[in-house]
């Protein structure tokens, strides 16, 4: 939006311009920040499908407004699940990144050994906790 230093009478008029100026840089910063919430989804079990699934769920925080994190999409990568090491260190990367966002939003009707840790360690900090279904509904 394109602000005129002129009203519609052609008259130069600083305060109406100086004013809306301000608004739309206050709107400019609204629109640019956007809150980082960590996704808390099933991954062991059916991997492939809950991969998928954590997939939606990013791609939904980013299309209300924030920056997904969701450290099972992330740290699988690099670490072997299967072993309980590894597996320990991921879950301690993915607590270090929860205490990075404004909110835990926890994902599906099925809550898994893992889940359950990040929500008690979520509640434990007192961080606000959001509860959606499997289709993206917040309940």
């Amino acid at each position: 939006m394109s602000i005129n230093k002129f009203n519609s009478e052609g008259y130069y008029d600083p305060t109406a311009y100086e004013a809306m100026t301000a608004i739309e840089k206050e709107e400019q910063a609204l629109r640019a920040f956007r809150p980082i919430v960590y996704i808390c989804s099933p991954y062991a079990g059916d991997v492939e499908k809950n991969v998928a699934a954590a997939q939606i769920y990013s791609r939904f925080a980013v299309d209300q407004g924030y920056i997904p994190i969701a450290p099972h999409l992330l740290f699988p990568q690099f670490l072997n699940d299967r072993n309980p090491r590894e597996r320990q260190l991921g879950l301690y990367f993915g607590n270090a990144l929860m205490s990075k966002c404004s909110e835990v939003w926890v994902f599906g009707d099925h809550i898994s050994p893992g889940m359950e840790a990040e929500i008690r360690r979520a509640k434990w900090k007192n961080y606000r906790l959001r509860y959606f279904t499997n289709h993206c509904e917040e309940v």
